[in-house]
């Protein structure tokens, strides 16, 4: 089959490799029918995060089962699917005590395991999830970014009726705007320097949009709130400029959600680190997407509300590219030289969206 493999910085290649075959009772082999790029795929692209050489990239996908093992329970060859591509070890104290998220040897296909930039992925029967009958091959292949912003909601403590403030309009703070008016958001504000993305914002559901660039986003919120602030602040840009002022869109008692990752180091100014003390915050990190029992209430509530359509991803993609355009497409990103919002591969030979 073909597939994108990742060799080292900057070298992902297009190459033929063996099908993955049954090997255990609980396998279950799925022809890709769409793969998303994340914005971690691009980090590691960049400068390596964990990784084998040559290991087949990708982890966010949607596909057909084509073959089952002998053990593989709840799961028919033929069905429309999606798959938890995160593996936790089941042994070490968090997931003991079912914080599957915080395992301490948490894994996932792209990095260690063969992933999704391929015509054919592999996965045990568990992590596999069907398809309810209005969602798209499209969109869940947006199920695992879905359920990574759902698991920093689940953390919170928001009520019906907030006001909920998005930080960086990718495919994260997008997925984010959507889940704020899910738990109740009486008023969602999306915040980027991109008018494009802004504008996509609106599309699936931001009410009030705002260009950091033309004032900071605190002094801008603070117009629209009275002086108070946001009861709850995502932070999905992983930026380490918006990660830091990210502490000042909350009122007194609000909180904080960091789901973005910066790459770099932060310098917090004065000004923004009181707001924690001072107005009391509650800072939560949030990390990947699964919960107890596995895979968690995140993935199943992610496919619920995309079968309803709350969420809707087609505004989200940018651009439907065959998987040989790979490799010029991850270098057209990281040297911006087109609008990318969320990028999806079809691994067939011709487009099957």
């Amino acid at each position: 089959m073909k597939a994108l493999n990742l060799y080292d910085e900057r070298d992902i290649r297009f190459e033929e490799i063996p099908d993955p075959i049954i090997e255990k009772a609980d396998d279950v082999i799925i022809k890709v029918k769409a793969t998303g790029i994340c914005g971690s795929d691009i980090s590691r692209f960049k400068k390596l995060g964990p990784y084998v050489e040559g290991m087949t990239f990708g982890h966010e996908f949607s596909g057909e089962v084509t073959d089952i093992g002998s053990g593989a329970a709840n799961v028919s060859i033929g069905e429309r699917v999606s798959g938890c591509p995160t593996f936790h070890c089941g042994h070490c104290i968090p997931c003991q005590k079912g914080e599957l998220s915080r395992c301490k040897n948490l894994t996932i296909i792209g990095a260690r395991r063969p992933g999704a930039y391929a015509e054919y992925v592999k996965l045990p029967a568990a992590h596999v999830l069907p398809l309810p009958e209005n969602v798209d091959y499209t969109a869940a292949a947006l199920v695992e970014p879905s359920a990574v912003v759902a698991h920093g909601f689940y953390r919170t403590s928001m009520q019906p009726g907030a006001e909920v403030a998005v930080v960086g309009c990718g495919s994260i703070g997008l997925l984010a705007v959507q889940w704020a008016r899910i738990f109740g958001a009486e008023k969602v504000y999306a915040v980027d320097i991109d008018e494009s993305k802004l504008e996509v914002a609106k599309k699936v559901g931001a009410d009030v949009l705002i260009n950091a660039k033309e004032s900071p986003a605190h002094v801008q919120i603070q117009e629209h709130t009275d002086g108070c602030g946001v009861d709850v602040a995502v932070e999905s840009a992983g930026s380490p400029a918006s990660s830091a002022q990210i502490l000042a869109l909350p009122k007194k008692g609000g909180e904080v959600v960091l789901m973005g990752i910066p790459y770099a180091d932060i310098t917090i100014e004065r000004f923004y680190f009181e707001r924690i003390v001072r107005n009391e915050l509650r800072v939560l990190g949030s990390w990947n997407a699964l919960s107890s029992p596995f895979p968690g209430q995140e993935w199943h509530a992610s496919l619920h509300y995309m079968n309803t359509g709350q969420i809707n991803v087609k505004p989200m993609i940018s651009h439907r590219l065959p998987l040989e355009e790979g490799p010029k497409t991850f270098e057209n990103i990281i040297n911006q030289r087109e609008k990318f919002v969320k990028v999806m591969f079809s691994p067939e030979k011709k487009n099957n969206q």
